[in-house]
């Protein structure tokens, strides 16, 4: 079944990461797939941004490609990635519409945690507020912990980024359980003034619920899951079905 475009003015978006599609090309080499016509697809297709996380051994998505993205992408370019001196080197020069900090180390199959931001503090403090004075929207990736939202809210964030791993591996026994401290923390992210993002392992599965359970969530971010469901689905009509379990009623 073709699901057809959804348009609201409030919806949560859905930015899509794109970094297996740079995978894929990176393992035979070349231009097949086309990275950049797959993000123009992407938008056109609904997607309400795309999202890119460069690492620094280069093994999907490169620094060039974040170059190139910037001069196509219409909507919004959100960037993630441990702050080393290459990555902030990097934004800086490309001004990204969104940077996400990440902390994970460079050998990191993926993301596997949110920063301690009290331990982290002073450097993120640092950091954040390079961006910001640029003008670039700045998101923390960041486990459900009120206290380290907290801290976040006192570094002027703009955004948290919750890390729904733990949401993601629990939701098909114990959704209830699940969501609880996700609702909790973002709570706690409104009341003190932050946006909230999300990220990590959502799917056609638990994407909806975690959408109905979490109120003022304004963007997710999904990429593993919704490139694999391509491949099955074909990609216009798995970004739709995305697009399709974050409206309100469905």
């Amino acid at each position: 079944m073709l699901f057809s475009p959804i348009f609201a003015d409030e919806m949560t978006k859905l930015s899509v990461n794109i970094n297996k599609i740079a995978t894929i090309r990176n393992a035979r080499g070349g231009n097949t797939p086309d990275l950049l016509k797959a993000a123009r697809d992407i938008e056109r297709f609904g997607a309400h941004g795309i999202t890119v996380h460069p690492r620094p051994d280069e093994r999907h998505v490169r620094y060039q490609d974040v170059r190139d993205l910037k001069k196509i992408v219409q909507t919004e370019l959100n960037v993630e990635g441990n702050p080393t001196q290459s990555f902030v080197e990097l934004v800086l020069e490309v001004m990204p519409h969104q940077v996400t900090l990440v902390p994970d180390a460079p050998d990191a199959i993926t993301s596997n945690a949110g920063w301690d931001t009290e331990l982290h503090f002073d450097f993120l403090n640092n950091t954040i507020e390079t961006f910001r004075s640029k003008g670039i929207r700045t998101s923390i990736f960041i486990d459900p912990v009120p206290q380290r939202i907290q801290k976040a809210a006192e570094l002027k964030t703009d955004r948290i980024e919750l890390y729904t791993e733990y949401y993601a591996s629990h939701y098909a026994q114990l959704p209830e359980q699940a969501i609880a401290e996700y609702k909790t923390a973002a709570a706690v992210a409104h009341e003190l003034g932050l946006g909230i993002n999300a990220g990590h392992d959502l799917n056609l599965e638990n994407l909806h619920f975690f959408h109905q359970n979490i109120p003022h969530l304004d963007e997710v971010s999904i990429g593993h899951a919704l490139i694999s469901d391509a491949l099955y689905l074909g990609l216009e009509n798995s970004v739709k079905m995305y697009l399709h379990q974050l409206q309100k009623e469905s």
